[in-house]
């Protein structure tokens, strides 16, 4: 079974090129680690469809139910691996349960065969990885846009240091990290989109961030607000927010700058390290993007 696990990546690389349908096209953070699952999901299902012999992999149990368990505790013999923090344990976990229950949903749709399209037309966002509907049914996803001149980008000595997008996967990795894998799993399942920038003021070795994310509906919006002031709360435990506080408008202290979050209906827009001379036009930058 082992050995069925390492063969197939080998013919991978000789049929398709494993390396370069992973990498192909990478801008962004998120579609290198779909890419990952569904190469990695593809080797684990092998594997048991070698243990099956002809029995088709639709007659098992699903992967998630049989397998995320024995993976999880097979890791957790490693003591170095328990004591990791969630981050790390879910980036190595993620491209076995997650990527062998993608290709599970392939093999049910359309047997091996049909998941050749994997290798020329290869996932690009995490959330198809968690939900492969999304990929089999070639649901478009939104196309975050952050204006690249924010009001942090006249502070004095802030530089930028990225521009990105998260995807499904890192928000659970962020949720699980400072609430619980369980509300991760039940904020994230409605991402729907996301784009932050962070600015580096290297001489205060201080950082700044702004975020937009963009989720299924107005609740699954909310309940996200609730979770991330939740999530400021511990993330700075000297957190002082603002009497002004709704349930739209989150403002508050920190020792390295303020923090600036709003709900505008299906979207959940923030800064952090802001600046307390910019938290106005902050408020409004955000509240205007559209």
């Amino acid at each position: 079974c082992g050995l069925s696990t390492e063969l197939t990546p080998a013919l991978q690389d000789h049929n398709c090129n494993r390396v370069q349908s992973m990498k192909a096209g990478k801008t962004q953070d998120d579609p290198e680690p779909p890419r990952q699952a569904g190469v990695e999901g593809y080797a684990t299902a092998a594997m048991f469809q070698n243990m099956l012999g002809d029995a088709p992999i639709s007659a098992m149990p699903s992967f998630d139910t049989c397998l995320g368990p024995l993976i999880r505790q097979q890791m957790a013999e490693f003591p170095v691996f328990s004591k990791a923090r969630f981050f790390f344990r879910l980036q190595a976990l993620v491209p076995d349960i997650q990527g062998a229950g993608f290709i599970e949903e392939g093999l049910i749709r359309g047997g091996w065969k049909s998941l050749n399209e994997l290798f020329t037309s290869p996932p690009t966002s995490t959330k198809a990885i968690y939900q492969p509907e999304v990929y089999f049914n070639h649901t478009p996803l939104p196309v975050i846009q952050l204006p690249r001149k924010t009001p942090l980008d006249s502070v004095h000595g802030l530089k930028l240091l990225d521009e990105d997008l998260m995807g499904e996967l890192g928000f659970n990795e962020l949720l699980g990290q400072f609430i619980s894998e369980d509300k991760a799993t039940a904020d994230c399942t409605n991402w729907m989109g996301d784009r932050y920038i962070v600015y580096e003021d290297p001489a205060n070795e201080s950082y700044a961030l702004v975020v937009r994310t963009r989720w299924a509906n107005v609740d699954a919006a909310l309940a996200f607000f609730r979770d991330y002031h939740e999530l400021l709360t511990r993330k700075y435990p000297e957190l002082s927010p603002d009497a002004s506080f709704t349930d739209d408008l989150f403002i508050a202290r920190t020792a390295s700058g303020e923090v600036v979050m709003l709900r505008d209906g299906d979207e959940v827009r923030w800064a952090e390290g802001v600046p307390a001379s910019k938290v106005d036009a902050m408020q409004k930058w955000l509240g205007n993007l559209h």
